[in-house]
């Protein structure tokens, strides 16, 4: 018998209130922000909304609990752009979608940074004792995110940044999951030399924490050799989008190669307004077992495919309502 567990992948809306206070702090402090300082009056309305936003999926009944991701305005590629040895180029279409980013350009060693580990212990303080998720981008995907000007080799840059990722992960305060976003892994397929390489990358980043880490994709499905190379990486569970992928390659993909002991399903639309009930969700993940062709899973997390950021907060809520509900239905499934 499977263990649902209701969680997301992290970066989402900011609260109403937050997106006007924080347009004109951030209008009045463009200089700071460039050279990489917040004010204090950005600090705290971060702050406050952060403490919204846990309150949120505390309230929903979430099984974990992530920080929100609220200050990544350059979504996946944040953890690059607020770098000392990162300059921000110009601005980038992320993925084919009608969001933006400012383009990480690595001029310098990828050093310590510590601040998702900053944010991170933020969000702790307002848990109440219920888990916590860790949330980063996965290897590839920064690496792909990234222009490299230092390190002059795909191979060397993407040992970089997962080295780079592990130490931030290393400072992180007590966590039940981490959750590595590789939606490049799917979208921009490595060729063959990066793909052999791209489970030692994960692997580094997955053996600086004793939490169970999953690798969530969304999108699109796996090519098969990139799904058959990601299988040698050493996590607890690979993630899948079942509302946007092609759900006949992705079920081909793990019946013909298998998966890990647990699974995480994207089965609510992260992107769409249109509110899926708790009945829809579980009826969604019950289909999804029936299709696979494994004994059980430990656990099956249930989540948005996407990231939610593209929501309005209200049917964001709505959302993380049904996920938990649909976890907490009694009634287990055989998978």
């Amino acid at each position: 018998m499977t263990e649902f567990v209701a969680t997301t992948p992290g970066l989402y809306p900011l609260p109403d209130w937050a997106k006007s206070d924080l347009s004109d702090l951030k209008g009045h402090q463009k200089h700071d922000l460039i050279s990489g300082d917040e004010s204090g009056d950005i600090v705290a309305a971060y702050e406050e909304a952060r403490a919204e936003v846990v309150g949120d999926q505390l309230d929903a009944g979430l099984d974990r609990i992530v920080e929100g991701q609220l200050r990544w305005d350059d979504m996946l590629a944040h953890p690059l752009t607020v770098h000392e040895n990162v300059e921000t180029g110009g601005i980038v279409r992320y993925y084919d979608n009608n969001n933006f980013y400012r383009d990480p350009q690595v001029v310098g060693e990828l050093t310590f940074s510590g601040d998702v580990a900053e944010e991170l212990n933020a969000a702790a303080d307002h848990l109440d004792g219920e888990p916590l998720q860790g949330v980063l981008p996965g290897p590839y995907s920064l690496s792909e995110l990234a222009s490299d000007e230092h390190y002059g080799d795909d191979a060397d840059f993407l040992d970089a940044v997962s080295e780079f990722l592990a130490a931030e992960v290393d400072a992180f305060p007590d966590h039940e999951t981490l959750y590595l976003l590789e939606p490049s892994l799917v979208t921009d397929a490595p060729d063959d030399d990066i793909a052999e390489r791209v489970p030692d990358a994960i692997d580094a980043v997955a053996d600086a924490t004793d939490a169970d880490v999953v690798v969530h994709t969304y999108w699109e499905a796996f090519d098969e050799k990139t799904y058959a190379h990601l299988m040698d990486a050493d996590v607890d569970a690979i993630g899948f989008d079942f509302v946007e992928a092609d759900r006949e390659q992705t079920l081909y993909n793990i019946n013909e190669y298998g998966t890990k002991e647990s699974i995480s399903l994207g089965l609510v639309d992260g992107q769409n307004t249109l509110v899926e009930g708790a009945e829809t969700v579980r009826e969604r993940a019950e289909w999804v077992l029936d299709q696979v062709q494994m004994s059980t899973f430990d656990t099956t997390y249930l989540t948005t495919n996407t990231e939610p950021f593209y929501l309005p907060v209200n049917k964001h809520k709505e959302k993380l309502a049904a996920l938990a509900e649909a976890a907490d239905v009694e009634t287990e499934v055989e998978a």
